[in-house]
């Protein structure tokens, strides 16, 4: 088993990354392998919908996005973190999370997503759910937890006075590793779920 991990926050050490540290502590517990990767201090642009990526394989950009493609391919699950900015979640990790989901083609079906959001108070669930869809419309399972994935802080270091939030995270951690073997052994017995056509229906109709 192996996880991906995206670290969206800017700030080396902060608070977004006790609560990733806390989720390779328990990954490392359980034998499962993780990858962190700090995108929050990355030159990422943004998608420009050029579709070059539907007939070339990767993005037209060729940056962190496509370095981070075949690692993606590779996991089992992916877990993006980020710091809350206005109820949202980091610019740079957007425009990541954007353009490595609609340049990858491969099959998302089955890999367990989850995200982690941290904030000083609010916006926590509103970034939460942002997040969340990149999984939802791509096949994903998204683990749970105890709670909403939320740690709370703001100077550096606070999000370790923050006991339930990080609380939260380690039982993130088990529920994911126990999802993925699950979803493993139903793969080897069972096979994926049957697929259909993709039937696209737009609003605008001629």
């Amino acid at each position: 088993m192996k996880v991906l991990i995206l670290n969206g926050s800017p700030r080396v050490d902060g608070n977004t990354s006790i609560a990733v540290d806390e989720l390779v502590r328990i990954f490392e517990q359980e034998g499962v392998e993780t990858e962190v990767v700090r995108v929050g201090n990355m030159d990422i642009r943004g998608c420009i919908a050029c579709n070059s990526c539907s007939s070339n394989g990767r993005c037209v950009f060729d940056d962190a996005v496509n370095e981070l493609a075949p690692k993606f391919e590779e996991a089992d699950g992916l877990i993006v973190a980020s710091p809350v900015y206005y109820a949202s979640a980091n610019a740079t990790l957007i425009a990541c999370l954007d353009r490595l989901f609609y340049s990858t083609g491969f099959d998302k079906t089955m890999k367990v997503g989850a995200s982690i959001v941290v904030a000083r108070r609010g916006g926590c669930s509103a970034t939460f759910d942002e997040l969340n869809k990149y999984f939802t419309i791509s096949g994903m399972p998204v683990a749970s937890s105890q709670y909403w994935n939320s740690v709370h802080g703001r100077e550096k270091g606070e999000a370790e006075k923050d006991l339930e939030g990080l609380r939260t995270i380690r039982v993130l951690a088990r529920n994911m590793t126990f999802l993925m073997k699950s979803i493993e052994l139903g793969k080897r017995e069972y096979g994926l779920p049957e697929e259909e056509e993709r039937v696209w229906t737009h609003f605008i109709m001629d």
